[in-house]
């Protein structure tokens, strides 16, 4: 199962203990939010796009959407979003558990936007449906291995704590 890849890979820093499963889907920011109990904003979610012969991870805050306008000016082409199928493959995750947590294809490239960062803690899947674990921002930098903190998003509220 792919949460137990999650739950390897978060080994080398101790945390595996610390992933949540719901018996309820978190599949979605709203499902996940009120199974933790927190605001829609501080699911940490991954979206997944196109690029060149692979694919860019982008890890978002959970009220945030890509500006295309930003995004192709970071990335220098148009946001395409993956199909379901191609994110399975790239990933190794289906859609709804979708993380950037042991990504082995090196095809795959993850990005962190600052939407994220004017929270404490935010909570990404571990590669099921039903999965979340709480980090803080550099925590999530770090174990995903992301190679920048981006802008590409809109639609976020700054002030929101």
């Amino acid at each position: 199962m792919a949460i137990d890849k999650v739950r390897e890979y978060l080994k080398q820093w101790g945390i595996e203990g610390e992933i949540q499963e719901f018996n309820t889907s978190s599949a979605t920011v709203e499902l996940a939010a009120q199974a933790l109990n927190v605001i829609p904003a501080r699911i940490a979610k991954t979206l997944s796009f196109k690029h060149e012969d692979g694919c860019i991870l982008i890890v978002t805050a959970g009220d945030a959407r890509i500006d295309n306008g930003k995004y192709k000016k970071e990335f220098g082409l148009k946001a395409k979003m993956l199909t379901p199928e191609e994110v399975l493959e790239y990933t190794g995750y289906e859609i709804g558990g979708v993380c950037p947590f042991a990504i082995e294809n090196d095809k795959v490239e993850v990005y962190t936007d600052i939407s994220l960062k004017r929270f404490d803690q935010v909570y990404p899947a571990c590669g099921s449906s039903n999965s979340a674990i709480g980090l803080s921002c550099d925590e999530l930098y770090e174990y995903s291995g992301a190679y920048r903190w981006i802008d590409v998003c809109k639609d976020w509220d700054e002030e929101l704590e």
